[in-house]
């Protein structure tokens, strides 16, 4: 029969899969109620793509499969496991180890999720793609995590993905992924599906049926087919029981007809629902060894209860809910031990049926459950490690195992992405341990989550915690718990507790390794406590060693960005970034990118750090990492500050900064800054002079903020109020001699010609300027200008002024910084001048950041291929970016694309110095 009253439904998956046909790719979630039409709605999206010629790809869900590691994307893509080698080399060796093809350390789940977009992707170079997977909700979570992560990204690919999704008690999330919900059927399209399937039905029965089955078809087939008593009248399994959900009322119909079956045929079928994956030889095996056989599953076959075949299949998903929870508890332990034995060959699935059947502490039961989440990791699947050891724990026959497995199920569901498993069972190890090891573990996921969930002030309490009750017995887990407690107390700016990190750290041996890492935290320390002396020594060297490991990478990183020493640390982060990329290290990869793009932004390379802070906010958001997004938004409000783009810098400056203060408090003080700095530019210098002090003398003002002080500087000697900033200056005076940078002690010069009398700054602005113009980047170099301009201007040497402000406003064209490219116009039309329009900025600044990131790796010779193995795109989707791109740049082929790149992304256009004289 076909699809019956669901016309907007399918013309939504016909528009799904014409725009896969037209390179447009796209996904949709079919949602809904068991037995509302999700798998018809999947079968009319199969048939369709199959006449238009697709190939479709199509797999399903199995509750009793959902705890093996990857199982699900090994049922979808076995077929095409011959295409591996054409794969890059890190995403086809994880998906070899994920499905157990091959040995190696456990494939990150992000290049596991990289090697499925780009496996898809290659499927589709052939013919346009319809992947189908019905019961997504009973996937592995690492399968399931890998088809939304292609899903999202498959902007200009012939591919087309639909999934349907049964609605529990338990939801299931499926971010950034277009949704279908599925109502009941309205009563006109219930009523014919119900006459089409139950002729002759007498209306009472029919009216209630058509009431109680609330539109659902399921529903409206299976309660119209209710069988008749011997006297011919309507049985009712259920009886007059009330709103009971339709698929409740289905399932105690199935219920009834199974009880109708023979007590062999029922136990045959519970054998089958209890292991529904299984091959058809293993039931049979475990049938027989019960003293069943074979024919035992006939009678449900007649049924129309199940299917035989390589399997044995169910009609619907309630059918084996049904066979197997109407069973008694004895009956179901039976099934699952004797399903043990003869699963003795797949030892994952044998100790499932050995927990399945043991209801009572056992160690040896709990042990070979050690052995599956083990091998879980090996395959790369974190959900199913946290999952085994937490069964495992329920067996475990003391306290001090169970508390020990609780953990390790704790970390992995950390780092499977499920921070509120791994909250619960960490606290929960907290309950049943005394060991400070086992504690200390705990409290480190506590730590992770509150950093996410609360804010990095909760995330350092908790881990100084951990590394006081670990300090005297174990270095290594303290040495972590310090590094974990510096970090979230710097990027929260709370200086008390980076203060309580560095004590802690004054009488504390690292391990081997960690020395460096441990001075530079208690050198934040004491930068933060205005100490900067001590602080920038123990901040050096920042080479952190090619082998580094990422943590002792990332302090190196943000001492560089300390000690004014951006320019080290962009090579530094970006090297961070590939190996990150390389290893599917996704989770580490928005904390670089926050630190890479404050390092642009302090070199003035705009367009660049605005492609930082999209990836790293995207990426942030799916992680579902809260601290990270808030962090890199605010970074935009600075850039969209510079930018000139001011209602939306405010915008998104009241969306972001109150919450991103709670949670990433330096970055959000980057963001006031950008506010303060729309005010200078406007010469609102009051309002300027309010926010930017606000920011120079709060808690984060001896980090990265220091670097705001010459603005305020401005903002105070322009309004006329120079004691404001008396205090904050001498503080980055002092600074700025210990880094000895030359860009740093260019911006002291600067703002002493700012606070000097008149005929006083002549040589303190030229002698800013040669710094600056040896080694500042674009924007510095131009602000310097543009106040050196300002200050010749109301000297009244105007040829002099207009060739500074000149050269100012080409700066500032060229960086895409129009907020003060607009101030050096208008100072050039105060000087009677005509105005000359704003220019156009660099051709780099007319992408955008996704166009932009990926013409800078076409620049520097990367295929497309290479390209989206780096980003987790499609080879499609980065053809796209470049084809939109090349009408922007002015360019007709990829060989234009070096010469335009170098030209634009160095420090900032060179142009003719100005001359002095008039």
């Amino acid at each position: 029969m076909a699809l019956v009253g669901r016309d907007d439904e399918r013309a939504r998956i016909d528009r799904l899969l014409a725009g896969a046909r037209a390179d447009r790719g796209g996904a949709l979630v079919v949602r809904g109620e068991p037995g509302i039409g999700k798998t018809a709605l999947l079968d009319h999206a199969v048939g369709l793509a199959s006449d238009a010629g697709m190939r479709v790809v199509r797999g399903a869900g199995i509750e009793s499969d959902s705890e093996l590691a990857h199982g699900g994307l090994h049922q979808l893509l076995h077929p095409y496991l011959n295409r591996l080698d054409g794969l890059p080399v890190p995403q086809a060796a994880a998906l070899r180890t994920a499905f157990g093809l091959a040995e190696g350390s456990a494939p990150n789940r992000f290049l596991v999720s990289a090697g499925v977009l780009a496996l898809l992707s290659d499927l589709a170079d052939e013919a346009p793609l319809l992947c189908v997977v019905d019961d997504l909700q009973w996937l592995d979570r690492g399968s399931a995590e890998a088809l939304q992560f292609a899903a999202r990204r498959f902007a200009a690919d012939p591919i087309a993905l639909l999934f349907a999704v049964r609605e529990t008690s338990m939801p299931f999330a499926t971010p950034g992924i277009d949704t279908l919900h599925l109502d009941g059927l309205e009563a006109h399209a219930a009523a014919r599906i119900l006459d089409a399937h139950a002729p002759g039905i007498d209306d009472a029965l029919r009216a209630r049926v058509l009431e109680e089955s609330a539109g659902n078809p399921l529903a409206l087939i299976e309660l119209g087919a209710v069988p008749r008593s011997g006297g011919g009248e309507p049985s009712d399994p259920v009886g007059p029981v009330g709103a009971l959900a339709a698929p409740l009322r289905v399932q105690e119909a199935f219920r009834g007809q199974i009880a109708a079956l023979p007590e062999p045929t029922r136990r045959a079928l519970l054998v089958a629902a209890a292991d529904s994956a299984a091959p058809l030889a293993t039931i049979v095996r475990a049938v027989e060894g019960l003293g069943g056989a074979v024919a035992d599953l006939a009678p449900a076959e007649r049924a129309g209860l199940i299917g035989i075949g390589d399997r044995v299949s169910f009609r619907h998903p309630l059918v084996r809910s049904a066979a197997y929870r109407g069973e008694p508890l004895p009956h179901r332990l039976e099934v699952h031990r004797v399903l043990a034995r003869v699963c003795e060959a797949d030892s994952d699935r044998r100790a499932w049926h050995l927990a399945a059947g043991t209801p009572t502490p056992s160690e040896s039961v709990a042990v070979a459950l050690d052995g599956v989440a083990e091998r879980a990791r090996h395959r790369g699947g974190a959900m199913a490690v946290s999952i085994a050891y937490d069964r495992a724990a329920r067996l475990s026959e003391d306290d001090p195992r169970r508390a020990a497995r609780i953990a390790r199920a704790a970390q992995a569901a950390y780092d499977g992405g499920r921070p509120d498993r791994a909250q619960r069972l960490a606290a929960e190890t907290l309950s049943l341990s005394s060991d400070p090891g086992v504690r200390a573990d705990a409290v480190y996921v506590l730590g992770a989550v509150a950093y996410e969930r609360d804010s990095p002030r909760a995330d350092a309490e908790l881990t100084l915690d951990a590394a006081a009750s670990t300090k005297d017995g174990d270095p290594e887990r303290t040495a972590l718990a310090l590094y974990e407690a510096g970090h979230a107390a710097r990027h929260g700016a709370e200086v008390d507790l980076l203060g309580r990190v560095s004590a802690m750290l004054c009488d504390f041996a690292p391990p081997v390794g960690w020395a460096l890492v441990i001075d530079a935290i208690r050198g934040w320390a004491e930068l933060a406590d205005g100490r900067p002396g001590p602080a920038v020594a123990r901040m050096r060297p920042l080479a952190a060693g090619a082998d580094a490991p990422l943590t002792h990478a990332i302090t190196a990183a943000i001492s560089g960005l300390l000690t004014a020493r951006e320019d080290e640390v962009v090579g530094l982060v970006a090297d961070m970034l590939d190996a990150a990329r390389a290893e599917g290290a996704l989770g580490w990869i928005p904390y670089c990118l926050g630190v890479l793009a404050v390092a642009r932004l302090l070199r003035g390379e705009f367009a660049d750090a605005r492609v930082c802070v999209a990836e790293g906010a995207a990426v942030s958001e799916e992680l579902g990492n809260r601290t990270e997004y808030l962090a890199h938004r605010s970074l935009e409000v600075w850039l969209l500050a510079v930018a000139g783009e001011q209602d939306a810098c405010r915008a998104l400056a009241e969306r972001t900064l109150p919450d991103a203060r709670n949670r990433h408090r330096v970055d959000a003080e980057i963001g006031a800054w950008g506010t303060g700095l729309l005010d200078l530019a406007a010469a609102r210098y009051a309002d300027a002079l309010t926010v930017l002090e606000s920011v120079c003398t709060g808690p984060a003002g001896r980090d990265v903020l220091l670097r705001a002080v010459p603005d305020l500087v401005e903002a105070a000697a322009r309004g006329g109020v120079p004691e404001r900033a008396a205090a904050p200056f001498a503080g980055f005076v002092e600074w700025a001699e210990v880094v000895d940078r030359p860009v740093t002690s260019g911006l002291v010069l600067r703002c002493r010609a700012l606070l000097a009398p008149d005929d006083e700054g002549e040589d303190l602005y030229r002698a800013a300027l040669r710094l600056h113009e040896e080694a500042a980047g674009g924007y510095d170099l131009a602000r310097t200008r543009l106040v050196h301009g300002e200050w010749l201007r109301r000297r009244r040497r105007r040829t002099e002024a207009r060739a500074q402000l000149a050269a100012a406003l080409a700066g500032f064209e060229d960086v895409g910084a129009a907020l003060w490219a607009d101030r050096a116009r208008a100072e050039l039309v105060a000087l009677g001048g005509a105005d000359a329009g704003r220019s156009s900025a660099g051709p780099l600044n007319r992408l955008t950041p996704q166009e932009l990131q990926v013409v800078q790796l076409a620049a520097a010779g990367c295929t497309n291929k290479e390209i989206a193995a780096r980003l987790f795109l499609s080879p499609r989707t980065v053809g796209y970016h470049l084809y939109n791109a090349y009408p922007k740049l002015g360019v007709a082929a990829r060989g234009d694309l070096a010469a335009l790149v170098a030209q634009g992304s160095g420090t900032g256009t060179s142009h003719p110095e100005p001359g002095h004289r008039d």
